[in-house]
């Protein structure tokens, strides 16, 4: 049997990506690229796993403005989704600003995002699935975090393994290491890149970073960026990998390519050299193009785009769906 899919909670997010085209003037203007692209952690994650043959849903909350579109656009992606439309609140905007060499500053508003709720995430959104996947972003509001606690833990009554991307060292560093620990407790495996895995782990060098971390989580896979990954388990399997050769573009939604690359393996029963490689391959992917998403497939796993509606401030529910 194929397995259930994985069961992504996060935002969906306006991405306005700002490439400038010349050193940056000063108060006055600077000639740039800028490009309008559908991101957002959970969205990009979802998204990356349909592109990589993973079964995958999705579950979050946009503005009702632009609900319905970026439900089509993660639909038409192969991903089935359930996504809530805010009538009060406006999808969220991040504001890019790549440097020189690829790396990036992010202004965030998450907007909707901040607004999830319990009513937005049902225990019947894991009804058939084989993983859980949560964005941290998720856990730097009360509610959210409420909600994503609450299904993690009936994920575990079923014995569903759930995972979790840390997504923000600034915010982690306002909350604090020993007060997200606590929040995450019980969490599976771990997604940090290398900035996240120090502030929680309190190490500097790669190896102490990942040992510290097992001793809260089962499995981490710790992202090193331009020095690829490594990525260990509590029962003492360790894997170090480079990264790949590609040109560097972009590096938004690198690491949550990353996480998709793993989980899609890990789905698939594949060793953790082989999660461990193929996450980076697709972090690789990723860096090479603008924008936070993979590129469109033209009939990703079969999917079309009316396998979702979008209920105003309701659950949008596949049709012939559960």
């Amino acid at each position: 049997m194929s397995p259930g899919p994985v069961l992504v909670v996060g935002d969906v997010i306006n991405d306005v990506v700002v490439r400038p085209l010349s050193v940056v003037t000063r108060d006055s203007d600077t000639p740039s690229e800028v490009l309008l692209r559908p991101g957002g952690q959970g969205g990009n994650q979802a998204a990356w796993l349909a592109f990589l043959g993973a079964p995958v849903r999705f579950a979050g909350r946009a503005g009702s403005r632009d609900a319905v579109e970026h439900a089509r656009l993660l639909s038409t992606a192969g991903v089935e989704v359930h996504l809530v439309a805010d009538e009060s609140v406006p999808t969220g905007t991040i504001v890019v600003v790549l440097g020189p060499r690829a790396e990036r500053s992010m202004f965030t508003d998450r907007g909707a995002g901040r607004e999830l709720c319990e009513a937005d995430l049902p225990v019947s959104l894991l009804d058939g699935a084989s993983w859980l996947h949560l964005s941290g972003y998720t856990f730097f509001e009360a509610r959210s975090r409420s909600a994503v606690r609450s299904l993690s833990a009936a994920a575990h009554r079923l014995g569903l393994p759930v995972s979790l991307d840390p997504s923000s060292v600034a915010w982690l560093e306002e909350v604090g290491r020993d007060t997200f620990l606590e929040w995450s407790e019980g969490t599976d495996l771990l997604f940090p890149n290398l900035d996240e895995g120090r502030l929680l782990s309190g190490e500097e060098e790669p190896e102490a970073v990942a040992d510290a971390l097992l001793a809260h989580f089962g499995e981490v896979a710790l992202k090193l960026g331009g020095d690829g990954a490594l990525c260990a388990t509590a029962t003492g399997d360790r894997m170090r990998v480079r990264a790949v050769d590609a040109p560097v573009l972009d590096s938004t939604g690198a690491g949550d390519a990353f996480a998709a690359g793993y989980l899609a393996w890990r789905l698939a029963g594949g060793t953790l050299a082989r999660c461990a490689t193929e996450a980076v391959a697709a972090s690789g992917r990723a860096v090479s193009r603008l924008g936070a998403r993979p590129p469109a497939r033209c009939s990703a796993a079969g999917v079309t785009p009316d396998r979702c509606s979008v209920a105003s401030s309701g659950r949008a529910t596949p049709r012939g769906g559960p």
